[in-house]
């Protein structure tokens, strides 16, 4: 369902209006803006004559699956961009795709489907209504802010996932195929969120230099404040690729050392198992020996197999090879 909002002087006057409408909420100091969710060729068609929108920008819109950019036309700008979300239990990052025009009088917003949560955008727009009589400005700002915000959520969450894993890595019993399970499935997510996330330093920068109709000088200061955010999260995503990757050749070394143990134990538990073997085949040669055919040749083989046997695994369990 698409929506739709009106400020002038910097209240809320408009709401779900139609997009057949819309031109006739830009008389005065106003300020519009209209989302739609699965546009129709006609829908553009009218935004197209009432906004004088770019048929490249139009078609990138259309087509999807752009990285995050901004595009600078005459009459508007043109930005392409990636809400970051779980939608489950799992560490299994999702992307909501999200294409914005901007005009010196409107924001128009494009989804193709509903997993972009707009819900968020208008909420963040009420709660910080003191700023609506910058406009666009403070449109396009609400906008970016949640979608910054919401990385954040995502990489703290990716944060906590690593710890736990972490933890699980030296528990004294790991669990060596959920751990290359889990560790794949954060890598995964991250190299998502880095895609999304790290090209929106290209997107914010160029609006901090913006001095045109349709972004407010007075505004400068939110925008720099989401470039901070922005850049902080990225240099987050970095890191936590970096100790996953370390976290997964930590995971190898261990595996190896726990490898060679068990082949120390193995090869000690071998040795001691050839004494008896080399004890019992020595006197079961048939030719005579001191012993033969008696008793004491029987308890003299029996005593040296215990004795060099519990010799034998008390010098290993001392060297820990046991």
């Amino acid at each position: 369902m698409s929506m739709s909002r009106q400020y002038r002087d910097g209240e809320l006057v408009d709401k779900n209006f139609p997009l057949n409408r819309i031109d006739e909420h830009f008389a005065g100091k106003s300020a519009v803006w209209y989302d739609l969710v699965r546009p129709t060729p006609e829908d553009y068609r009218v935004l197209a004559q009432e906004l004088g929108l770019h048929q490249l920008a139009i078609e990138d819109s259309i087509k999807g699956g752009q990285r995050a950019k901004i595009d600078h036309y005459d009459s508007h700008l043109f930005i392409n961009l990636y809400q970051a979300n779980f939608p489950g239990e799992d560490p299994e990052l999702e992307l909501a795709e999200l294409a914005i025009f901007v005009t010196k009088d409107a924001v128009i917003t494009v989804r193709q489907n509903e997993n972009f949560r707009m819900d968020n955008v208008i909420k963040r727009w009420d709660e910080s209504a003191e700023l609506a009589h910058f406009g666009v400005a403070f449109l396009l700002w609400g906008i970016l802010d949640v979608v910054i915000d919401d990385y954040f959520k995502v990489i703290e969450r990716l944060d906590n996932e690593l710890e736990e894993l972490e933890d699980e890595l030296f528990d004294p019993k790991p669990k060596d195929v959920t751990i290359q399970k889990r560790s794949y499935q954060l890598r995964k997510s991250l190299v998502l969120l880095r895609r999304a996330a790290v090209p929106m330093r290209e997107v914010i920068n160029p609006l901090l230099k913006h001095n045109g109709e349709i972004l407010h000088n007075e505004m400068l200061p939110y925008y720099q404040d989401l470039y901070d955010h922005i850049m902080r999260v990225a240099d987050w995503t970095d890191s936590l690729r970096d100790l996953v990757t370390t976290l997964l050749e930590t995971n190898l070394t261990l595996q190896g050392n726990r490898m060679n143990l068990i082949m120390k134990q193995v090869t000690s538990w071998a040795a001691i198992i050839a004494v008896p073997t080399a004890i019992t085949g020595y006197y079961g040669q048939n030719i005579p020996y001191w012993g033969f055919g008696e008793a004491v040749g029987v308890w003299t083989s029996n005593i040296l197999i215990v004795g060099i046997s519990a010799a034998l695994f008390f010098a290993f369990k001392k060297r820990d090879w046991l």
